[in-house]
């Protein structure tokens, strides 16, 4: 089974399919499988951990996979874009800051630009950036994000494209875990899917058993978009972005308390990053989105794209056959 678009031809995928590069989650393990799947892999780069990125960068073979970077962060680390770079990758995803800075040389080294947006003001930037491929990122997502829908966004995103950049690429992102959500996105325009909580949801993540537990035994209704998380990890994410998470007791103590948060963050950013690295779904934050109530299971990468292909295709099918 596979589905061609713009996107499969330009990046020479199988599946347009493209792994979000999740903080942790994703390292080079989910991204090698996804990108052996058909899809292309991304790995998350996370806060600038330079001994982890080389780490899963290790785990991937050149020109095979991608990168993504949370942008304010970057500005911080900028030389990591550079060791990314020397391992040749596919592409480079920046979110959740101006892309500006590092276009020039993403672009001197072959990489396609990726520009995850939130707003369609953000859209319009990224495309007068010379974005590749744009992903409109709709708030059912996991993760940090902002407040725009994906059924909305997607195709106003798509308007703004077939206007000032036709040659520019859409992928989708936000509540899509299973073919329907692939299908849809081609409905509204887009050349592919970005997708986050369903391969976050897989043997090849670096999430632990307890986080895809409580995923499984979620529905989208229990999760909330917060700020908590970050002021507990003393992360300093512009007040435009919250993330989105399970509801937990860590949330249940602290959301609508942010300035008591504030007060004791020391002490309290010891106790998260304890539960964090216990696997601990009450202490931390499960870091997923809306699909949740759409995962039951927790398969290989490769099995998750299959599906997601082949359900996708066999609806689009009837669709055009009706």
């Amino acid at each position: 089974m596979a589905i061609s678009t713009r996107l499969t031809e330009r990046l020479r995928i199988r599946h347009p399919i493209i792994s979000a590069p999740m903080a942790f989650a994703a390292g080079g393990r989910l991204a090698s499988a996804v990108s052996a799947a058909g899809g292309l892999g991304l790995i998350g780069g996370g806060y600038g951990d330079r001994e982890w990125l080389e780490q899963q960068l290790a785990l991937v073979e050149p020109s095979s996979f991608g990168c993504g970077f949370i942008t304010w962060s970057l500005a911080q680390r900028p030389e990591l874009l550079d060791l990314v770079l020397t391992h040749r990758p596919r592409a480079i995803l920046l979110s959740f800051g101006n892309p500006a800075p590092f276009v020039d040389a993403i672009k001197d080294a072959g990489a396609f630009l990726i520009c995850q947006v939130q707003t369609r003001r953000d859209a319009e930037h990224a495309v007068d950036c010379g974005a590749d491929v744009i992903v409109a990122q709709g708030a059912e997502a996991g993760g940090h994000g902002e407040a725009r829908a994906t059924f909305t966004l997607v195709p106003e995103v798509a308007d703004l494209i077939d206007k000032r950049a036709p040659d520019t690429l859409l992928c989708a992102a936000g509540g899509i875990a299973d073919g329907r959500g692939l299908a849809a996105a081609l409905m509204l325009g887009a050349d592919g899917v970005l997708v986050g909580s369903r391969l976050w949801a897989t043997q090849d993540a670096n999430v632990s058993p307890r986080m895809h537990a409580a995923a499984i035994q979620a529905s989208g209704d229990d999760t909330i978009r917060s700020q908590v998380m970050d002021l507990a990890r003393k992360l300093d994410w512009p007040t435009r972005y919250t993330a989105r998470v399970l509801r937990n007791a860590y949330i249940a103590r602290w959301h609508g308390r942010e300035a008591e948060l504030m007060n004791v963050a020391d002490e309290e950013a010891a106790k998260y990053r304890k539960a964090w690295a216990d696997g601990d779904p009450d202490g931390s934050n499960t870091f997923v989105g809306e699909a949740t109530g759409l995962i039951f299971d927790i398969p290989l990468a490769s099995d998750v794209i299959a599906r997601m292909v082949e359900d996708a295709e066999r609806r689009l099918k009837r669709q055009v056959g009706r």
